[in-house]
Order: C-alpha cells, then sequence, then structure tokens
C-alpha cells in the first residue's frame, strides 16, 4: 500500500521544518512568514491580531523567535511570547486566552540543527490547509502581504508573562484529571529528552504526589532529542529498573509525544497506549461508535485485540493532523499514532505527551491495572521499518519500477502481512513499513523494497 497525500511547498504534515539558518528558517523568510499569518488572521472590524510564540531548547530557537516577532509586530498584530513551552501547551494557551493563532518554533523530535514553525488556529488545531496555502503564496510566489494593520486597541491587549501561560496550561493539565486524583506512593521516571518538558513535567507529577526522578532535562541548546527521549527510550528503560520505579515517560523535544516505559523495563509504544485508553473509555460508554483512530502503522495486535474488545480500529495517514481530521469526521473521541502521539479529543485537539501520561497514570489508579504483566502478554505482530534518504520524490504507485517492486512484494505477503511505503512530511526520506506473521518475510520484504529505492532515487554517496 502506497500513500502519497497532496504535495505542500513549505508546510509538510507537522508545519514549516528545516534546517536552522537556512531557507525558509533563515531570518528574512522566518519575518515574512510572521508578516503573512497575522495579515490572514485580519478581522473586519480591525482589531489587531494575537498571536502566542513558545519554543524549545534549541538553541536557534530565540533567533527564529525575534524574526518571527518582528513579522507579526511589522503587520500590526501583537506577539506575547511565552518563552520555552511545549507544543500542546501554546495549542492549549491559544485556545484557553483567546488568542488568535499560537506559533511553536520546534522541530519536534528532529536533531538540535533543525528547526521548524508549528502554527496553530485560535481553536487549538493546526492550521487548516488553505490557510497553509495562502501564507505559501506569501512567501514562495511573493505576494504582498499588503500594509500593517491599523486596528484600534483591544481590552486584552496587555502582554501576557511567559510565568502566567505556563501557568495557565499546569492548572488545566491538574483539572484534567479528577478532583482528588494523586499519585502519592508512585516512582516515576521522566526522560524529558533536554526539550520543553524539563521544566513543566516534573513540575506536574510532583504537584500530583508523585516521587519525581529526571533524566535528560538539562538542556543545552544542543542536547535536545540526542541519544535520549521518546526516539531513543532505551537509558530511561535501564534507569527504571535500576531505581525499581513503577513507570517511565518518554517524551520528545516538544512533549507531544509520550511513550511509557513498564517496572520490568518494556517499551510500550503508542498502540498500548490507545487499547488500553479505548478499553477504558468503551468500559465507561464514552467511546462514540465503539471506535478508535490509529494509522496505517498500527500494528495489527492492536486491531484485533480492540476487535476482541467490540471497537473498531481506523486507519488514517501517518501524521498527527490527519488523525484528527479522520477523528472529526466520523466524531470519534480517541486517537493515535505509535510515536505516542495520542489525540484525547474531549479534551483536547492537540496530542500533548504531559496529558496522556497523566490519563495514563490516572487510568492505571482507578483500575488497578498491573501494567508489566499485561503488556507481558501482548504479542505485537514483527513489523520492520526502513528509512530510505532520497533525492527526489516521483508517485510511487506509478514509477516503472517501484510501483512494480511494490505489487509484487503485496503478492508475496497475501494475508499473511501488510506494506506501506511512503515518503516522509518532514524529511527527504522514504519510508518502508512492514508487517507480518513471519520476522523473516517481513525483513526479506523489506530489504529488497529498500535496495530497489536506493537505486532509483537514492541519495548519492561519495
Amino acid at each position: 500500500m502506497t500513500r502519497d497525500r497532496h504535495a505542500k511547498r513549505l508546510f509538510g504534515t507537522d508545519g514549516i521544518r528545516g534546517v536552522a539558518g537556512h531557507f525558509p528558517l533563515d531570518p528574512a523568510t522566518v519575518e515574512r512568514i510572521g508578516r503573512a499569518l497575522t495579515r490572514s488572521l485580519a478581522t473586519a472590524g480591525g482589531r489587531r491580531p494575537r498571536i502566542v510564540v513558545g519554543r524549545d531548547t534549541r538553541e536557534s530557537g530565540p533567533e527564529i523567535e525575534r524574526a518571527l516577532v518582528g513579522g507579526i509586530e511589522a503587520a500590526g498584530g501583537q506577539a506575547d511570547k511565552g518563552g520555552v513551552l511545549t507544543t500542546p501547551a501554546v495549542a492549549c494557551v491559544t485556545r484557553l486566552l483567546r488568542y488568535d493563532a499560537g506559533v511553536v518554533v520546534s522541530a519536534s523530535h528532529n536533531p538540535y540543527r533543525d528547526n521548524g514553525l508549528k502554527i496553530f488556529s485560535g481553536n487549538g488545531q493546526k492550521l487548516p490547509d488553505a490557510l497553509e496555502a495562502a501564507i505559501e503564496r506569501c512567501i514562495l510566489d511573493e505576494e504582498d502581504p499588503g500594509e500593517p494593520l491599523q486596528g484600534g486597541a483591544d481590552p486584552r491587549e496587555a502582554a501576557t508573562e511567559p510565568a502566567d501561560l505556563q501557568a495557565s496550561y499546569l492548572r488545566w493539565l491538574r483539572e484534567t484529571l479528577p478532583p482528588g486524583a494523586s499519585f502519592s506512593g508512585l516512582e516515576l521516571v521522566l526522560d524529558c529528552a533536554n526539550g520543553a518538558a524539563s521544566s513543566l513535567g516534573p513540575e506536574i507529577f510532583r504537584r500530583l504526589g508523585a516521587s519525581v526522578t529526571t533524566i535528560n532535562a538539562a538542556p543545552d541548546g544542543r542536547n535536545i532529542n540526542e541519544a535520549c527521549g521518546a526516539l531513543h527510550p532505551e537509558g530511561l528503560a535501564a534507569e527504571v529498573v535500576r531505581r525499581r520505579a513503577h513507570l517511565g515517560l518518554a517524551f520528545d523535544g516538544d512533549a507531544d509525544r509520550c511513550l511509557l516505559i513498564d517496572a520490568r523495563g518494556s517499551l510500550l509504544d503508542g498502540d498500548y497506549i490507545l487499547y488500553l485508553a479505548a478499553r477504558d473509555l468503551k468500559r465507561a460508554g464514552r467511546l462514540p461508535g465503539d471506535t478508535v483512530v490509529g494509522t496505517v502503522m498500527s500494528n495489527l495486535w492492536l486491531e484485533r485485540a480492540l476487535r476482541a474488545e467490540g471497537i473498531t480500529l481506523l486507519r488514517a495517514p501517518v501524521g498527527d493532523k490527519y488523525v484528527l481530521e479522520e477523528m472529526q469526521r466520523g466524531e470519534h473521541t480517541l486517537g493515535g499514532e505509535q510515536s505516542g502521539h495520542i489525540i484525547f479529543l474531549e479534551t483536547s485537539a492537540a496530542g500533548d505527551g504531559l496529558l496522556t501520561g497523566l490519563l495514563t497514570l490516572d487510568l492505571l489508579r482507578r483500575t488497578g491495572l498491573d501494567l508489566a504483566a499485561w503488556a507481558a502478554s501482548v504479542r505485537p505482530c514483527p513489523q520492520v521499518l526502513l528509512n530510505v534518504p532520497v533525492r527526489s520524490r516521483p508517485p510511487l504507485d506509478t514509477h516503472p519500477r517501484i510501483g512494480p517492486a511494490i505489487r509484487d512484494e503485496e503478492r508475496r505477503l497475501g494475508d499473511r502481512g501488510r506494506l506501506l511505503v511512503r515518503y516522509s512530511g518532514t524529511e527527504p526520506k522514504a519510508r518502508i513499513m512492514v508487517e507480518g506473521e513471519s520476522r523473516a518475510l517481513v525483513e526479506e520484504c523489506a530489504s529488497r523494497l529498500k535496495r530497489v529505492i536506493q537505486t532509483e532515487i537514492g541519495q548519492e554517496t561519495i
């Protein structure tokens, strides 16, 4: 199976991303993005748009923030700087404090040299495609974003301090749990990926009574995501076992993801979290249509296990934006990805690693589930994921050699597995996923496809 979304020129599945200092993250282009965004938010009454800006811990963040804020203000908007905030925190305060938009300077799980811009509309959701396209036209086709707005004063225009924004978010997180909920007696280890959760994460769990140990919570601008966090949970697993902790939580650089490490040191990805949350919501009568939205990457074990509980798994394309679109289309309240990006739509339209951790811990507290014992009973189907750097992105289905190779492998797999080949939405890579009942089968299939793609469109090596 292949999947090609309509190609955008700047915006990927998760905003704009690239190497810091280079187009489109050079100061001049970022300033123009700020101007274009502000102009797009103009209202009939002429009120100055209010935009909240947060960033993760990359060393390039402050410079990009300055350029962005400069563009917003040059176009007549008001920019409130939140300092270091998680991506979901910006989405949350954008909605709670009635901003017209929110922007996060972050490249999420990418290395520190990369950075990006994630933009939220006033309802705390990713921008609609039409608005992204309008901003792209201003940047790439040199459409004039227009003269500065000349709106009058607004009673809410006083700048909000970063500490106030952080406090609003932490208060909201606490209020997502039942009154009196407590994690007292729980030993946790948090891997904050040297990112935006480094202070907010330990704070919220300690407020709820947990004993918290942190690792990778000392950002220096360059160590974000470096051999740590949700992409590299091995260190967290070892620390959980060493400390005999009850649970470990691994976040990525902007904390929109959360993965679990159980007391035995086993990794539980987003599929495990989705299953537990779906079963809990169904038993409480809060799972509309008895349906959950996953992605094309969700493991077959999840689909089969949910079916045994009377729950249907719908598969969306990879990307939280597309998961959310499918959820809203069918009025579903739970969805997410293997990466640990989980959306609890009753509470928030943004994937939020801290929220996911809180709700999962509350579920375990209420149900008394022995997480490690349950996880040991799960038997995921073998799944191989390969990334192939590419120099171009021709349509995969119709490519004269890649298309037939994909179809050949699909025939070999038959009903014993699944195959997905797609391009990354954020990097110049082709991604191959093969899943089936036999590890040897899926590894051979993935290797053959990788060789074909490398030969046809792979990046040249020196």
